[in-house]
């Protein structure tokens, strides 16, 4: 409905000034939708902007398509203010109130969405989970704006890090602990080695021979690493699914090796003029486009690096899809942007790169390699055990089967929108505290709202559905409600999940306060049932928003 309002708008704007750009903006406390064009013709037109948009409004009070939507038009200072009508509200609700509300038309274009891919030398922890839920968030935006998606995960299997797993297995005491997950298993032999590195530096020529050995295809080395890498993603499947978290393929590094892929971007850079040769090792001086540092795609000792093989990666997706989006650290800003680089040089379509600073812990920085992190899992058991100890407060009549499965989907929420909620170019320290807080911006707040609406809804029993809105609350919430299907595109053009994450929360602060000044229940005849049918469309919206944040909509609390 607001796409339709919007498309409107739109028309009726450009055919009063010629100018495609509108400059649509939220109309804050005053409208619905505000034009900010008249500043961008006051340069044209010499006068000021205040004059121009009074102009214009007063054209488009006699626009029959914008009267007939109810679409009201005003000049308030040089802003043009839109104001929507019963009809708009009306048709907002109705729709709100139908399963996958929120859903956008099916598009033609593929998209390929790679996040996650950490590392496999040891547990995700707390650092790698915000890269996954931006990641699963903007997928799920994506599939419910009408893309047609593939997640992947890029798995490094020929690294560095790697080698020194395998070196460890091959020299160190390695037995499995009982009880110890895969990855963390990896992660102990992972730092126990580096350690042994520490003591005797020598033992690098060793892992340098492995990472030759794999890279040529020797047999028996591939068969190490594919191991021990196969044991430690067996270990992040856990946490993945854990947090509500999915990809739909897992991509090997190795194979770009195996298939030739490699070799051959590594030949097409070999010709470019920017490409550097100091007997076999080839590197591309970038220079001309700002970057300081060569970019190194071969090492001296004929050994590929992480780079060629991305570039390979990336050429494929190239190929195969229309659209390429990567969710990578802070800390891969250089090579993110020297990788779009390389790739236009090579005359291929770069990534769109979704930079994210880091989530920590009041305990401070993590690092696997050095032994100092806190595990996904251990967050998750922690926050699950904190939730638990909530719902058995708040709700000791309740068994302790239904009170555990409430605490598993509260903390899922608690951490999920607390590290999403953050804008991907901010830092942010998870608190526990307001994580799991019922009364503030947190997930958990939101589920409750979407909880008290249906236990409105079951307390009410049949009723009569009605779309004629009359109140300042009901129209303010219904408003709201029609917002989503343009938060769901607004997310998917910027890549900014954030986004969705604040309007779960502004849509559940809505709700409380229409409940707050508007009786549900107790009122009666037709004003009960067009509340009760708010009642509905809010709660099929706070669904179906939760859903693609990734959250459980519980029903109970």
């Amino acid at each position: 409905m607001v796409f339709d309002t919007t498309t409107i708008i739109k028309k009726a704007l450009t055919e009063c000034t010629g100018l495609e750009d509108i400059q649509l903006i939220d109309g804050g406390e005053h409208a619905d939708l505000a034009s900010t064009i008249a500043f961008s013709l006051a340069k044209t037109k010499k006068q000021a902007p205040v004059k121009i948009a009074q102009e214009i409004a007063a054209t488009l009070k006699n626009n029959k398509e914008l009267a007939g939507q109810g679409i009201t038009v005003e000049a308030k200072g040089p802003y043009i203010n839109f104001v929507f009508g019963s009809a708009y509200v009306s048709a907002a609700v109705k729709a709100a109130t139908q399963p996958g509300y929120g859903s956008l038309p099916a598009k033609d274009s593929r998209i390929v969405l790679e996040h996650t891919s950490a590392n496999p030398n040891g547990p995700l922890h707390v650092g790698h989970i915000r890269n996954s839920i931006i990641g699963d968030t903007l997928a799920r935006a994506f599939r419910k704006a009408g893309y047609r998606l593939e997640v992947q995960y890029y798995v490094n299997d020929m690294g560095r890090q790697i080698a020194i797993v395998t070196w460890g297995f091959d020299h160190l005491e390695h037995a499995q602990h009982a009880g110890e997950k895969e990855d963390a298993h990896i992660a102990r032999i992972y730092i126990e080695a580096n350690r042994e590195i520490e003591k005797d530096p020598g033992i690098t020529r060793q892992v340098d021979k492995l990472m030759q050995l794999v890279e040529s295809g020797d047999a028996e080395t591939v068969k190490k690493f594919r191991n021990e890498v196969s044991r430690c993603l067996d270990g992040f499947a856990v946490t993945l699914k854990n947090l509500n978290v999915k990809h739909d393929r897992f991509v090997w590094e190795s194979d770009f090796v195996r298939n030739g892929d490699t070799k051959r971007v590594i030949g097409k850079i070999e010709k470019l003029p920017q490409a550097c040769h100091e007997d076999t090792l080839i590197a591309l001086d970038l220079a001309e486009f700002g970057f300081t540092n060569k970019y190194v795609i071969r090492r001296s000792d004929g050994t590929s690096v992480y780079a060629a093989r991305d570039l390979a990666f990336h050429t494929w997706k190239s190929v195969n899809f229309d659209r390429a989006i990567d969710v990578l650290g802070a800390d891969h800003k250089l090579i993110g942007a020297q990788l779009q680089c390389t790739l236009k040089l090579l005359g291929q379509k770069p990534p769109e790169i979704v930079h994210f600073e880091f989530v920590s812990l009041p305990e401070g920085s993590m690092s696997t390699r050095a032994g100092k992190f806190v595990s996904a899992d251990d967050l998750m058991a922690e926050v699950t055990k904190r939730a638990l100890e909530e719902v058995t407060t708040r709700r000791p009549e309740l068994d302790e089967a239904t009170r555990k499965n409430i605490a598993d989907s509260v903390a899922l929420a608690g951490i999920r929108y607390d590290i999403v909620k953050i804008s991907p170019e901010k830092s942010t320290v998870f608190d526990w505290k307001e994580a799991l807080d019922f009364e503030r911006q947190s997930g958990p707040y939101i589920q409750y709202a979407h909880a008290r609406a249906c236990s409105i809804l079951e307390k009410a029993g049949a009723f009569t559905e009605c779309y004629d809105l009359e109140t300042e609350q009901e129209i303010i919430l219904a408003k709201k409600i029609a917002k989503f299907p343009g938060v769901i595109e607004k997310v998917v053009a910027e890549l900014r999940p954030h986004l969705l994450a604040t309007y779960a929360h502004e849509l559940a602060d809505t709700f409380n306060t229409f409940y707050h000044y508007e009786p549900v229940l107790k009122s009666e005849g037709k004003v009960r049932d067009r509340r009760l049918t708010l009642v509905k469309a809010v709660q099929n919206t706070l669904k179906e928003t939760l859903e693609t944040l990734g959250i459980d909509a519980i029903r109970t609390m």
